[in-house]
């Protein structure tokens, strides 16, 4: 049995030395778990091919935190998933040399390991053949680090800053009771450093976050609700542009990674 905890098996599957390592019908925490890990693992990462049940694939990529770190990884090529019906009893982490069971018990996860060169051969032939018949699971999150150096160069150093700090205080970004979206936290962090509408939501059309009309909306929200206020700037040619501004001053007393924690309260 290998330690108790979702964390710490993931880091010894992903520390084993194995090329490749098979992820069939995670549970939501072993995804986002998985992501996590994945994403702070130092050196070469095996190849990780995920399938799991469509539904359960869609609810964890809702986190924009979780999908665009699972995005890097999928641009950097050590993540791939695809979505299957087919369930097991347990979660499996199907290695070259390993079967791993992930057994829950209430709140406790242990991983039960068999290196039976049979069972292990027969569990990889089995589970090869479901994922290469799967589907592709098409993430249309951009990466995170495409997000950062982007934000960084079309708007500037301190709006991505702030971005970031804002990103590490929430443990979501759903845009639901628990967190703020992604389109919700660019405005916030352009509105701290007094960027243009049109700006923040070209950059955030053009980067994949969402569309102009979709930031336009969240805007008018946000500034319905006191969080935002807008300042008319003319231009030689058309109509005047809008710069956001923060509405409220409890958020312009903040820091950037207070920033999240007083939006959620007032919009609550």
């Amino acid at each position: 049995m290998l330690t108790e905890g979702v964390e710490s098996i993931l880091r010894t599957v992903l520390d084993s030395g194995t090329g490749e390592v098979l992820v069939v019908d995670p549970t939501p925490n072993v995804i986002d778990t998985l992501v996590t890990v994945a994403s702070e693992h130092d050196g070469d990462l095996p190849e990780m091919r995920l399938v799991a049940d469509e539904s359960t694939l869609k609810a964890v990529m809702d986190d924009f935190i979780v999908a665009s770190n699972a995005a890097d990884l999928v641009d950097e090529g050590s993540l791939s998933m695809r979505t299957s019906g087919d369930r097991t009893e347990n979660a499996l982490l199907v290695t070259e040399e390993a079967v791993v069971s992930l057994v829950t018990a209430g709140d406790h996860v242990a991983g039960l390991v068999t290196t039976d060169e049979e069972f292990v051969e027969a569990a990889r032939g089995t589970h090869t053949t479901v994922w290469e018949e799967a589907p592709e699971y098409k993430l249309r999150t951009p990466p995170i680090t495409r997000v950062r150096s982007s934000l960084e160069q079309e708007i500037s150093p301190d709006a991505r800053t702030d971005f970031d700090a804002v990103l590490s205080s929430l443990q979501t970004a759903r845009g639901d009771d628990d967190g703020l979206d992604e389109v919700t936290i660019s405005l916030l962090v352009a509105a701290k450093n007094d960027v243009l509408l049109y700006d923040i939501s070209k950059w955030g059309e053009d980067v994949g976050i969402a569309s102009k009309a979709t930031f336009s909306r969240t805007k008018t929200k946000l500034e319905e609700m006191g969080l935002i206020d807008t300042e008319k700037v003319p231009i030689d040619v058309g109509r005047p542009r809008l710069r956001l501004k923060l509405g409220d001053d409890r958020l312009v007393n903040s820091g950037p990674d207070q920033l999240a924690g007083v939006a959620r309260s007032l919009l609550a």
